[in-house]
């Protein structure tokens, strides 16, 4: 079978969505984002408890679009937290699933992409992969030292929306993207801001446990033994610790709500508190951005900006007017994680490429 001809199904969960699509070959034949409120989120005590809704949602995508699940060839899903990989495709295998299961290295929505897909493709004996996940490893030497020697630097981050958009903004720049320096800011339920040195992610932050700009549910950099004293006097096991900084910090700790398109609307009215709130978030933002820009010597050839956020004109606008100094801005707003895993599935399955063994 050629491989313009072969369905691909890619899921894709995220913290506060589930992301699906199918392609047959590289066309799209649908790509639909189903929203999971946050009191959804929080009703389940850990992220392998939601694998049921999300499956529901998969199977629900294939019905409303006349998919049947025997019909689809190749499933793949977005990689989790899995031990540091090099970039490329993954065969999905036990060893995998078993350290997803378990959350080895972290607990995140996106531990259960591999799983989802596993189970929906074995049901038809059907390959199944992740591709590029969260754990991809291309930091410098220099950017892995932490103050305690103990402590490594290991930084999980949206790498597979980090490179496609990459390719996209190096297209833009008629330069191939290893000839490129780039900052990419992925700006959605997570937020991590890397540096490119030509293809390759030098420095990035940890996108989930404590480090650069808050986001919508997650702390981000906050001092260190003032939270260690904060948990002690109010006795938070690990478990409600992980689930305060993840969860239940940011913009929803200030403001009751993780929708920036609420937040911003608020601000623009004239809610001086929205507008505070929303102001430092920009701030810190932007404060990564130049802390890459650093990491890149200021040798920058443009700072790419995607994910959800950045639908919120305000925040383009403030965001735009802190950074331009370092170099041109592109917003790149198309759902490239989704082409870019049905594409790297596709090259696996029909040996285009070759996939990873875990």
């Amino acid at each position: 079978m050629s491989s313009t001809a072969l369905k691909v199904f890619v899921i894709n969960p995220g913290s506060t969505s589930t992301k699906l699509a199918m392609f047959a070959g590289a066309a799209a034949v649908f790509d639909v984002e189903i929203k999971h409120p946050r009191k959804v989120i929080e009703a389940f005590d850990s992220v392998m408890a939601q694998a049921d809704m999300r499956r529901t949602a998969a199977l629900g995508a294939l019905a409303d679009h006349g998919v049947a699940l025997a019909d689809i060839d190749v499933f793949v899903g977005r990689g989790g937290l899995l031990r540091p990989v090099p970039s490329g495709a993954f065969k999905i295998n036990k060893r995998m699933l078993s350290d997803l299961r378990a959350a080895k290295y972290g607990e995140h929505a996106s531990n259960l992409g591999a799983i989802l897909a596993w189970e929906l493709a074995s049901e038809h004996h059907k390959p199944a992969f992740i591709a590029n996940p969260v754990v991809v490893d291309e930091l410098w030497d220099v950017a892995r030292l932490s103050g305690l020697p103990d402590l490594p630097r290991q930084c999980p981050f949206h790498a597979l929306s980090h490179k496609a958009v990459a390719a996209k903004a190096a297209a833009k720049l008629h330069k191939p993207y290893n000839r490129c320096n780039l900052i990419v800011a992925h700006l959605g339920g997570g937020i991590t801001i890397g540096a490119h040195r030509h293809g390759r992610v030098v420095d990035v932050n940890h996108g989930l446990y404590g480090e650069g700009p808050f986001t919508p549910e997650r702390s981000g950099a906050i001092t260190t033994l003032e939270f260690y004293r904060y948990g002690l006097e109010r006795g938070l096991s690990l478990a409600e610790a992980t689930k305060l900084l993840t969860r239940q910090a940011g913009l929803v700790a200030h403001l009751g709500t993780n929708d920036c398109q609420k937040i911003e609307a608020k601000a623009i009215a004239g809610n001086k508190k929205f507008a505070l709130v929303y102001d430092a978030f920009i701030y810190q933002v932007a404060k990564q951005i130049g802390a890459m820009a650093a990491a890149l010597s200021g040798n920058v050839d443009a700072i790419v900006l995607t994910g959800g956020i950045v639908r919120g004109k305000a925040f383009v606008a403030k965001l735009r007017r802190m950074i331009r100094f370092i170099a041109p801005v592109h917003v790149i707003l198309a759902n490239c994680e989704m082409q870019a895993l049905a594409r790297a599935a596709l090259d696996a399955a029909t040996g285009k490429s070759k996939a990873r063994v875990y």
